[in-house]
């Protein structure tokens, strides 16, 4: 028999697989949005893009379009325990990331699942849920600040509904800082905020900031040109974004940096399926070249990104048949 000369093989799984080559898992815990723009449709094509392997959970059903939300069908806690448990006990998880949850019941069940892997990174995204009625909203929220902000690593949201949320006592006519929004977060143990929205003195010209804050400091950010459209699903792009580079162990700064630069080019390559807002581009590094018979990219170059090295081009091609620029 001809001896093997070959290096030894990489470890393989009961089915057979590389182990070596698999992507990071990351868990989504959220709502079913139908217009595939937030959401857990919104999660997996974020992490998917970001070359992890979402394990979706669906937490309520959604009844909107690209303009507004109009009511929820929420899912049973059992049934969202069940989704998790179910694949958390075949597939190891090396992230998680909670949306929206449907009601303060759900919050509780998401919880105890979570205390069980503590060890691993949270990124929990709140989103301005003014479409519930006052009673529902108060107890999610209350459930939200009890039971999530203990075990997450990284609270996402845009500046005012962080501030609602973290401070509702505010009355200064002076905006939160995201210092002072991370010493709140930080009192329930939250470790970071990512404060997206912080609108910056007109003399700074047409943008806004986004930063991450812990109670000591702001420690990083990026400013973004202000668009004149609507968007649905940016923060459920950038949360996601955040919780697939975590999964990697890459540092939070840097994985805050990668975040952001991968939500503004989904943003200006935004495109509007419908009547309403503007949907997020998560695959613009996959769109063909913007000038017809432009130099095709190298085999490799148009991969998807890596969460350990995302690499994304400096201005996303055009759509075919048309553009699909937002500003």
């Amino acid at each position: 028999m001809k001896p093997d000369s070959s290096p030894e093989a990489p470890p393989v799984d009961e089915a057979g697989q590389d182990a070596a080559a698999s992507p990071a898992c990351v868990m989504s815990f959220n709502a079913s949005d139908p217009t595939g723009a937030g959401g857990v449709g919104g999660d997996v094509a974020t992490i998917a893009a970001m070359g992890a392997h979402a394990l979706p959970v669906v937490t309520t059903l959604l009844m909107r379009d690209t303009a507004e939300v109009f009511d929820q069908h929420e899912i049973d806690g059992d049934a969202v325990v069940e989704q998790a448990r179910s694949i958390l006990e075949d597939v190891t998880a090396s992230a998680f990331k909670v949306g929206f949850l449907g009601s303060a019941e759900n919050v509780s069940a998401v919880a105890e699942i979570l205390s069980d892997y503590a060890e691993l990174p949270l990124v929990s995204y709140l989103p301005n849920l003014s479409w519930l009625d006052e009673d529902a909203l108060q107890s999610y929220l209350d459930a939200f600040r009890e039971l999530i902000l203990p075990a997450t690593e990284v609270l996402v949201g845009s500046h005012k509904t962080l501030t609602d949320f973290l401070l509702p006592e505010w009355e200064s006519e002076r905006p939160a800082s995201p210092r002072e929004l991370a010493v709140a977060a930080a009192e329930h143990g939250t470790r970071y905020v990512l404060v997206t929205g912080v609108m910056l003195p007109a003399k700074a010209g047409q943008f806004i900031d986004n930063v991450l804050a812990s109670a000591q400091g702001a420690l990083t950010g990026e400013k973004f040109e202000l668009f004149d459209v609507s968007f649905v699903g940016a923060g459920d792009t950038l949360s996601a974004a955040l919780a697939a580079l975590l999964s990697v162990g890459a540092e939070i700064q840097a994985a805050t940096g990668e975040a952001l630069q991968f939500l503004d080019q989904s943003l200006d390559a935004g495109f509007r399926p419908g009547m309403g807002h503007v949907v997020p581009d998560r695959f613009f590094w996959a769109l063909p070249p913007e000038e017809e018979g432009a130099e095709a990219p190298a085999d490799g170059e148009a991969a998807a990104a890596s969460p350990s090295a995302p690499s994304f081009p400096d201005e996303p091609p055009a759509a075919p048949g048309g553009r699909r620029r937002v500003h």
